[in-house]
């Protein structure tokens, strides 16, 4: 088989990818259905109110992160995710059943938000790690990618068919259609042959909390990780509503348009993450270099003069992104010990989507008293920023140098230098690649 499809050669891991597959497409047109509800029925327009549904979604991987990972690394994941499965399918189902009927309203969204938000807070963790119990230690980083492609795949699909669906039958059929392909995740999980899963170590006892953030404290590596990846996620991935925006307030298109910048953004997510699947490592360099791009990117689309240029320019938003995320995920699972994996995973999504109850609101803010363009604007600032000041730490701080070679095959490499006698005592986890 492929390197880049080396974990499907497992069949647990080939039935949740392809399980996983279809949720992701409903997912996608969920989310699509949704925000066209507030925007378009529930609201004339309103950037707050959007803003407001998805920050009350991201605002308990905040509040709860310590917990869900405590609860990830304690419980059967597989018996975690059954539940937290049928919570979001019923969740949809009754949004969707008040979108068909006309009875929503914009506190139901609020409601049923911060409900879903609740269950994925204690879903996200569970899932992320349960890739491990499926695959060896030598393709988690493959089946991390994998898992990336297939959502982004979702992404490919779902937005342009929920922009059908709208169009065809309206905002509450793509919403039960969502419901529906909860069935193929959860009948996943029930044809798993348990008994090949690998068991991981269970944390027992008292102060499992205060071990994931000592754990993380005297890890300079996934703090690095954990901080690029925070200033990306509240910032720069708030697409959800800045395409929404562009879409509607820019260029004055329909849902029809606005769920096809979610499928061609796609494309270059999917290209990245079947790239990063055929790697066999995660590494530094290929995190800061995607963030660089991902500024430029990003800056280029805000600028944007016409709707198809801004389509375009959303294919390599869409792969610097995703490379960024993919390699920092990787990262972070593939350096933890097996038995802080669960709680680690969960800080590590609380910085990346926890930011959002802040972000979402702000983006809104500033689309309304600044113009939608800077919207992506101002997270491209944000992370091209950051990336100065972790440049000007690594080089100071851990003798770090970067260096650029153009010599036959252009190649970045970030390395660390010795450390001298009088600096010697300056600790370094890992070396950075």
């Amino acid at each position: 088989m492929s390197p880049t499809f080396t974990s499907l050669e497992i069949r647990n891991y080939r039935l949740w990818f392809l399980g996983g597959f279809v949720s992701n497409v409903g997912t996608w047109i969920g989310r699509v259905g949704q925000d066209w509800l507030v925007l378009t029925v529930l609201t004339a327009g309103s950037a707050t109110a959007l803003g407001v549904v998805t920050g009350l979604q991201f605002l308990p991987f905040l509040l709860l992160a310590p917990w869900t990972g405590l609860i990830a690394d304690r419980f059967s994941r597989r018996r975690i995710l059954l539940v937290t499965q049928s919570l979001l399918a019923l969740t949809s189902l009754v949004l969707g059943v008040l979108a068909v009927t006309g009875t929503a309203q914009l506190w139901h969204v609020y409601a049923i938000a911060l409900f879903q938000g609740v269950t994925t807070a204690i879903d996200n963790p569970a899932r992320q790690v349960f890739v491990s119990e499926m695959v060896p230690a030598e393709k988690l980083t493959n089946a991390v990618a994998l898992n990336s492609a297939s959502f982004n795949a979702g992404r490919l699909i779902g937005p342009g068919l929920a922009g059908l669906v709208i169009a065809w039958w309206g905002t509450g059929q793509a919403l039960l259609l969502n419901t529906l392909t909860f069935v193929f995740v959860l009948g996943a999980l029930a044809m798993l042959t348990t008994s090949e899963l690998r068991s991981p170590s269970r944390a027992k006892g008292r102060g499992g909390i205060r071990e994931g953030f000592a754990y993380v404290k005297h890890r300079r590596d996934i703090q690095l990780v954990m901080l690029l990846v925070f200033v990306l996620g509240t910032f720069g991935m708030n697409f959800q509503i800045t395409m929404a925006l562009m879409a509607t307030k820019v260029f004055a298109k329909g849902a029809g348009e606005f769920g096809l910048l979610g499928s061609i953004m796609a494309v270059g997510s999917l290209t990245a993450a079947l790239l990063s699947a055929r790697r066999k490592e995660p590494r530094l360099r290929v995190l800061l270099v995607a963030l660089v791009g991902f500024t430029a990117s990003a800056a280029v689309a805000a600028a944007a003069p016409t709707y198809w240029f801004f389509a375009v320019a959303l294919v390599p938003v869409g792969l610097t992104a995703l490379t960024a995320l993919t390699t920092a995920n990787a990262m972070v699972q593939t350096r933890v010990a097996p038995e802080m994996r669960g709680r680690v995973m969960a800080l590590y999504m609380a910085i990346f989507m926890g930011g959002t109850p802040v972000g979402a609101p702000m983006i809104g803010w500033i689309s309304e008293q600044f113009g939608p363009r800077w919207t992506i604007g101002v997270g491209a600032a944000a992370v091209g920023i950051t990336l100065v000041a972790v440049s000007v730490w690594l080089t100071r701080a851990e003798n770090v140098r970067v260096s650029y070679e153009s010599q036959r095959r252009p190649r970045v490499s970030v390395t660390t230098v010795p450390a001298r006698r009088d600096d010697a005592h300056v600790p370094v986890p890992e070396p950075a690649r």
